[in-house]
C-alpha cells in the first residue's frame, strides 16, 4: 500500500505554494502517513520518529526530546527499555536496504543531550472541576495521569510501593534503567499538579483504600495496576499440586527483582537456571551474573531466534558470561537430601507449527527427558493480572484481564483501566500509548465530547534534506561499559548511550519516510529525466489507480507502453528521499511536502 497517493486538495495546494502550512482532514492524507511513515505507525504510542531525527541532524535536541515526549512522555527511560517495534518496521532495515536505524538509541540521545535548562512546553486547558483516581504509577498510570493534567483535570495517583515507576522502578534492573533518569522523567510528567501518593495501598485489607470509595470520592477511577502475579510454571508428576517456590533455591522471577529493588538483600548459588524467555528471564540471568553466578544459564522452549526480546540485550547478556540453551520444556525440579532444589528435569523438544505473533510451538518429545544439574532456579516465564484488590466486580477476558467498552470503561460505570492490567503483560511503550488512549476516553466521557482531533499537518520543503551518500553509512553500534567493571555493580549502566558525532551519522541514515515527494502531472513534460537519475526503481509509469469501496486510492496500475501512461508517479516504498529527481526536472514539477500527524483542539 506504500503506492497508494495522496494529492492535496486544492486549498493544500494553495497554502503550499504560497509557503504555508495546511492542515487536513482528509482521510486519505491520514492513511498516507500510516501507511508510508511504518516507525511511526508500529510504535504504540505513535512517536513522530522521521521529526525528531531530524532535529537531531541539525543538532536540535531539546526541539528532538520535546516532539518525542509529546507522544511517548518519557524520552529518557524509552530511549533505554523500549521493545523497538519501530525498529522492526523500518524501512531501512527492509530486504536490500541494509540495518534499521537506531531508533531507540536515538530517542535517548534527544533526553541525554537537550541542554540541561531545556525548559519544557506544554498546552493546557482551564480546569475543569473533575476528579480522576489512578490507581497505579506504572507506566501506563504516569502517561494517563499526565494527559488528564494537562486537560485541566484534578489527578491523584496511588500508589502502593514508596516510589513510583512501577515495573519501571522495581523490575528493571539500574544497569539497564539508571534511577535517576527514572526519576527526571517521572517528574517531568506529574508536574503539573498531579498528586501522587505513595505507600497507599488500594485494596480490601482494614488500612486499604478501597475501590469503591475512589469511586464515591472521584468522578472517575482508572486501574492501572498491570499485571503483578508471577505466572505458575507447569509441570508434572508431584509437582502438579506442589508449589515450586516453597522448596529452597527455587524463586520467581517476577519476586525476585521486585524484592530486590525494595532494599532486600538477594543472593545466588553458583549454578544457576532461569527458566523464561522475555526481558525479566534475561534481567534475572544478568542480576545472577552480578550476585555472583558463576554458571548462570537460560533455558527457552524453543529456539533462540524467536526469543522476543532485541538482539542486543542477548548480545549483552552473553557477553556476561550468560548462555541459552533451546528447545526443552522444564517436567519438574531434582532435590538433594536436604529438600533444596539439584537440578530440573527437561524434556527435549522439537519446533511445530507457528503461533500468533511470529512465534514456534514447542512439542516435548517422548523419552528425552535430562537433568540440568543448579542449584538455584528462578522461573521467569511471564506475568498475570490480580483482582483481589477491588471491591467492585469487573467482567473480564478469556485471558482474565479487564474488559473494556469502545469508550475505555470497564463494566462498572466511571471505572476505567489501562496497560497491563488489560492486556496482559506487554511492553513500557505499549502500556504508555494505551494510558494515553484511556486518558482520552476518560476525558471524552468527562467532558461529554472529544477535545482533540487528529489530523495531518502538510508543510512545504524548500529542498531535499538527504544526500544519495547518506544511504551507504552503516549503523553506528552503542558504546558499552568494560565488561570486567559492568558485572561486578548493579549500579553501571551497560550502555554508555551516542555522542554527538555518533548521533549525527545515525541520524542522516533516516529516509525521512514523512517527506512526501510528488510529481505534478499536469506540468510533467515526460522527459523521463527523473526516471533516468533515480538510483532505484521508485519512480513508476503509471495508466492508472486503484479506488477503494471507500473512495480512497489503492495500488498504482503499472504499465510500459507509452500511450497508455496516464502519468509518472513516485513510489514511496522505494523512495529514498535523496533528491536525484528534484534536481534533474527541468521544469520543477516535483514538490517536496513534510505530511505528519498532529491534533488540534476541536472547538465546542
Amino acid at each position: 500500500m506504500g503506492n497508494m497517493p495522496f494529492r492535496p486538495d486544492a486549498a493544500a495546494a494553495s497554502a503550499a505554494a504560497e509557503g504555508s502550512v495546511f492542515v487536513s482532514d482528509d482521510p486519505r492524507a491520514i492513511g498516507w502517513v500510516k501507511q508510508n511513515v511504518p516507525c511511526q505507525n508500529a510504535c504504540p504510542a505513535g512517536t513522530n520518529v522521521p521529526s525528531y531525527i531530524r532535529s537531531i541532524v541539525e543538532s536540535h535536541y531539546g526541539e528532538s526530546y520535546e516532539v518525542n515526549r509529546e507522544a511517548n512522555v518519557l524520552p529518557g527511560v524509552l530511549g533505554r527499555v523500549c521493545s523497538r517495534a519501530c525498529e522492526d518496521a523500518c524501512r531501512h532495515g527492509w530486504p536490500g536496504n541494509g540495518d534499521p536505524v537506531a531508533i531507540c538509541h536515538l530517542k535517548r540521545v534527544a533526553a541525554d543531550l537537550k541542554d540541561a535548562g531545556h525548559r519544557i512546553t506544554e498546552s493546557l486547558y482551564a480546569p475543569t472541576g473533575k476528579r480522576i483516581a489512578i490507581v497505579g504509577a506504572g507506566p501506563a498510570g504516569v502517561a494517563a495521569a499526565h494527559d488528564l493534567s494537562l486537560f485541566g483535570h484534578d489527578v491523584v495517583i496511588y500508589e502502593r510501593e514508596e516510589k513510583p515507576g512501577g515495573m519501571l522502578r522495581y523490575g528493571i534492573p539500574e544497569f539497564r534503567l539508571p534511577r535517576n533518569i527514572l526519576d527526571t522523567e517521572l517528574h517531568n510528567a506529574l508536574r503539573l499538579g498531579v498528586q501522587l501518593r505513595t505507600g497507599v495501598a488500594v485494596g480490601n485489607e482494614p488500612d486499604q483504600v478501597r475501590v469503591s470509595q475512589l469511586l464515591a470520592d472521584y468522578d472517575a477511577v482508572l486501574l492501572a495496576t498491570g499485571c503483578t502475579a508471577a505466572t505458575p510454571i507447569p509441570l508434572k508428576d508431584e509437582w502438579e499440586k506442589r508449589e515450586p517456590t516453597e522448596v529452597p533455591g527455587i524463586e520467581y522471577g517476577l519476586d525476585f527483582l521486585v524484592a530486590m529493588h525494595r532494599g532486600v538483600k538477594k543472593s545466588v548459588g553458583k549454578r544457576v537456571a532461569v527458566i523464561g524467555a522475555g526481558f525479566t528471564a534475561l534481567d534475572c540471568a544478568r542480576v545472577a551474573v552480578r550476585l555472583g553466578g558463576e554458571e548462570v544459564t537460560i533455558h527457552i522452549r524453543t529456539a533462540e531466534e524467536y526469543i522476543p526480546v532485541t538482539q542486543e540485550e542477548i548480545f549483552e547478556a552473553k557477553r556476561e558470561g550468560v548462555r541459552i540453551k533451546g528447545l526443552r520444556s522444564p517436567m519438574k525440579f531434582v532435590l538433594d537430601a536436604e529438600g533444596k532444589v539439584a537440578g530440573v528435569e527437561f524434556a527435549q523438544n522439537r519446533l511445530g507449527g507457528w503461533r500468533e505473533g511470529g512465534r514456534r510451538i514447542a512439542i516435548p518429545i517422548e523419552g528425552s527427558e535430562f537433568i540440568e544439574p543448579c542449584d538455584t532456579v528462578i522461573i521467569a516465564i511471564g506475568q498475570q493480572t490480580t483482582h483481589d484488590f477491588s471491591d467492585t466486580t469487573l467482567q473480564l477476558d478469556r485471558w482474565k484481564n479487564a474488559r473494556l467498552g469502545d469508550n475505555g470503561m470497564t463494566s462498572q460505570p466511571g471505572v476505567f483501566a489501562a496497560g497491563d492490567y488489560v492486556s496482559g503483560a506487554s511492553t513500557v511503550v505499549q502500556s504508555v500509548g494505551h494510558g494515553r488512549k484511556i486518558a482520552r476516553r476518560i476525558d471524552a466521557w468527562l467532558m461529554g465530547r472529544e477535545r482533540h482531533r487528529q489530523v495531518v499537518s502538510i508543510e512545504p520543503v524548500a529542498k531535499p534534506l538527504r544526500e544519495r551518500a547518506d544511504d551507504f553509512i552503516p549503523r553506528q553500534h552503542m558504546p558499552t561499559a568494560a565488561l570486567g567493571k559492568r558485572v561486578k555493580s548493579m549500579a553501571c549502566e551497560v550502555e554508555a548511550g551516542l555522542d554527538r558525532k555518533l548521533a549525527a551519522e545515525e541520524a542522516k541514515r533516516c529516509y525521512l519516510c514523512n517527506l512526501r515527494y510528488q510529481i505534478d502531472v499536469d506540468r510533467c513534460i515526460y522527459c523521463r529525466a527523473c526516471i533516468e537519475v533515480a538510483p532505484r526503481s521508485c519512480i513508476k509509469l503509471v495508466g492508472g489507480v486503484e479506488i477503494g469501496a471507500d473512495g480512497t486510492y489503492g495500488k498504482l496500475i503499472e504499465t510500459k507502453e507509452w500511450n497508455k501512461i496516464g502519468a509518472i508517479w513516485i513510489d514511496n516504498n522505494q523512495c529514498i528521499r535523496c533528491g536525484a529527481c528534484y534536481n534533474v526536472c527541468p521544469v520543477k514539477c516535483i514538490s517536496i511536502s513534510r505530511c505528519e500527524l498532529t491534533e488540534v483542539e476541536v472547538t465546542a
